[in-house]
């Protein structure tokens, strides 16, 4: 097997596809974060945060700006209509890009108070929107605008499709990346702060939290973004690519990748292909496994 894997169970040899390795298909940005895919144009859109822009990759075409300025867009998702769902770090909000290409507000501040930078987003069943809400956006000028945090604290929110903003946690140090298991039974959500681990949520009648429980800590840095299969394996990002989980949380494997990754998805027509945001560079790998299907 080549060299981008390391096998650490035999399940994962399943899960690769022995003449495929990593590919890049972009390089230049500063910091990629947000991977989204398209399948109705067979493109993704995603995030360079520092340079204040998304930019859109399509197949045979390759890459154009999508949007400048993108007011320091970080976590991308599509909803249950196919319309891209921003958080915005600049703005301090969370956004929807209409069909038409307008721009809808959907959360900016909770009980009058500014919310501190959006990071990570992921969109439910039933139509309700989950995001994490850490201070990276306001610690410095880089990522966003250095400002003090209104809330005081770093919450993971639920916002109702009526249009009512909750608190789903709020002892998280910084609440990162987010998904929910394909049954949607739990919501996993990456604490990139202290400790650095990955929690475990069972969801209790759809829209709030139960208990938590450490699904697994993090052996190379930090855990960022995430995404699952639709076998239940947990695909997460790290500061050296990318660790692969089973259901029951052993660490099936690790894919390298020479730049410090901080999401991923999955994309192409049957879902096959991991899309890596990595830090200046945009990186593809075809394994064998689908990811979770979204609009």
């Amino acid at each position: 097997m080549h060299s981008d894997f390391e096998i650490l169970h035999s399940r994962f040899s399943s899960l690769l596809l022995g003449n495929c390795r990593l590919e890049k298909l972009y390089t230049g940005t500063r910091w990629a974060e947000g991977p989204c895919y398209f399948a109705d144009g067979n493109y993704l859109i995603w995030s360079d945060i520092p340079n204040n822009r998304m930019l859109r990759w399509t197949e045979g075409l390759g890459v154009e700006v999508f949007r400048q300025p993108s007011h320091c867009s970080n976590g991308n998702t599509r909803d249950r209509q196919g319309r891209l769902v921003t958080c915005e770090h600049e703005t301090r909000r969370v956004t929807r890009t209409e069909h038409d290409g307008t721009i809808t507000v959907l959360a900016d501040r909770y009980e009058g108070k500014r919310l501190n930078s959006p990071n990570d987003v992921v969109v439910k069943s039933d139509g309700s929107i989950w995001f994490t809400d850490p201070p990276y956006g306001i610690l410095s000028d880089y990522e966003g605008k250095k400002t003090a945090s209104e809330l005081g604290n770093n919450y993971v929110f639920r916002l109702d499709p009526g249009g009512a903003l909750s608190i789903v946690a709020d002892d998280f140090d910084k609440p990162n990346g987010i998904a929910f298991t394909p049954d949607e039974s739990q919501l996993l959500v990456a604490d990139s702060g202290k400790p650095h681990h990955l929690r475990a949520f069972d969801v209790k009648d759809g829209k709030t939290l139960g208990k938590s429980r450490v699904f697994a800590e993090c052996d190379a840095g930090i855990f960022d973004g995430f995404r699952f299969d639709t076998e239940g394996n947990l695909w997460a990002s790290t500061r050296a690519g990318i660790n692969v989980y089973a259901p029951d949380a052993e660490l099936l494997g690790k894919i390298r990748v020479p730049e410090a990754v901080a999401n991923l998805t999955f994309g192409g027509p049957k879902r096959n292909r991991l899309f890596i945001t990595a830090t200046t560079s945009l990186y593809s790998l075809f394994v064998n496994a689908n990811g979770v299907q979204h609009p």
